[in-house]
């Protein structure tokens, strides 16, 4: 289990920083340096059909050690991709050992302190070896601990065939971070009943629900013409798109004022220019009834910004990004079930809460491959404060070690 460790320092030495503005699939070529790493490692550690497609996609089995004829196959899921939103090149991983309590100053910027003060998970941690960046560059390990405990757990399963298990299936995809992870996935190919992704944070979590998610478009055509000459005829875009980011609510509905099960309208990207500004949003909801309510809104505010302005017109494109989970797993109680009977194995206390964000397991559980989210030891995702706990990594190895065992006993 303590191999865990080791595996991970050497994966985020990989830059595999997903790109939102790339075609191709995956969106980066650092993402498939690492994946074609992981297929050799595989296949040294005895696991001789991993193989990537030309999606990028890893996949590979363990065979089966129980006699027993109806036992399901499940799968275990990590992506590769680091965050767009800082940098992942360069980075030097930091194993603060035996944590007490102390501040961790990051020796690459005298500004990047991991305090107990702001960080409370922390407080779980004493005498736990705490790993960082260097603090100039996010640590990776949303979701390259889910990738080293999975080729652990792996490794160990390999290792000890009398443990009964039955056919286990492993997939390691890219372009989680921006929303494609799923795109090529062959979930019939993949043969799996249902699926664990291992990308979540504090120990005992087991997550079964996620936001609704939407992205909306809202772009401003106004008319550019000479400065110098413009009165009356110059409808600038740019001022347009500020009224309406200035008109978006304050003290509700953003990610700022929002916890819990409660959504929120997150403007995230602007392209701006006097003739066209477009504004990128994310629309997030617990209830897919209401991201409707909050995009009828936001056009509402829209519209309105652009009625000041002579010539003016709005165009809105919204496209689906993924769905609460909740809605699938619900009709599938073993499954999570048997994820907190696991992790009870592991001596841990089951935790669940609300997922504000998404994982790959949101779009697969609507796609046939009923897919909850699993602890994997992440903490400050796609911050330079980001961190993991070697023994959480460890306890994570435990857990997907122990879901085989329980699958095989419970068919």
């Amino acid at each position: 289990m303590s191999d865990v460790l080791e595996r991970f320092l050497r994966y985020v030495r990989h830059d595999t920083q997903s790109d939102e503005g790339s075609k191709t699939f995956p969106s980066t070529d650092g993402q498939l340096v690492f994946l074609r790493h992981l297929v050799d490692e595989l296949h040294a550690l005895g696991v001789g059909n991993a193989a990537i497609d030309q999606y990028g996609y890893v996949t590979a089995t363990i065979p089966a050690t129980t006699p027993k004829p109806d036992v399901p196959t499940i799968g275990f899921i990590a992506h590769v991709d680091t965050s767009p939103e800082m940098t992942g090149a360069n980075i030097t991983p930091i194993v603060h050992r035996r944590y007490d309590g102390r501040d961790l100053v990051l020796p690459g910027d005298a500004s990047a302190v991991l305090r107990l003060s702001d960080n409370p998970a922390l407080a779980e941690q004493m005498g736990h070896d705490i790993v960082t960046s260097s603090g100039t560059t996010l640590l990776g390990a949303d979701n390259k601990a889910g990738v080293a405990e999975i080729v652990t757990a792996a490794a160990y399963l390999v290792a000890h065939p009398e443990i009964p298990h039955g056919r286990v299936r492993i997939a390691f995809t890219p372009d989680e971070e921006i929303g494609r992870g799923t795109k090529h996935f062959d979930v019939a190919r993949f043969g799996a009943s249902c699926a664990y992704t291992m990308d979540g944070g504090s120990r005992g979590e087991v997550e079964t629900e996620s936001f609704s998610a939407d992205a909306m478009t809202v772009t401003f055509h106004g008319f550019n013409t000479h400065p110098g000459y413009a009165k009356g005829r110059m409808a600038n875009a740019i001022k347009i798109a500020a009224d309406f980011v200035h008109l978006l609510p304050r003290d509700r509905w953003s990610p700022e004022t929002t916890e819990a099960h409660e959504g929120f309208v997150h403007p995230y990207v602007v392209h701006a220019s006097v003739e066209r500004t477009s504004v990128k949003l994310l629309i997030r909801d617990f209830h897919t009834a209401g991201l409707k309510d909050r995009e009828t809104f936001v056009e509402r505010l829209a519209r309105q910004a652009a009625a000041g302005y002579a010539s003016a017109r709005v165009e809105i494109d919204i496209e689906e990004s993924y769905r609460n989970m909740k809605e699938i797993l619900d009709q599938h109680p073993r499954v999570v079930e048997y994820a907190c009977e696991a992790v009870r194995r592991a001596g841990l206390e089951v935790r669940s809460r609300p997922i504000r964000g998404g994982t790959d397991g949101s779009r697969l559980s609507f796609m046939g491959l009923p897919t909850p989210n699993l602890f994997a030891g992440e903490h400050n995702f796609h911050s330079r404060l980001e961190w993991v706990s070697a023994q959480d990594m460890e306890k994570a190895v435990e857990v997907i070690v122990n879901l085989c065992r329980v699958w095989e006993e419970r068919p």
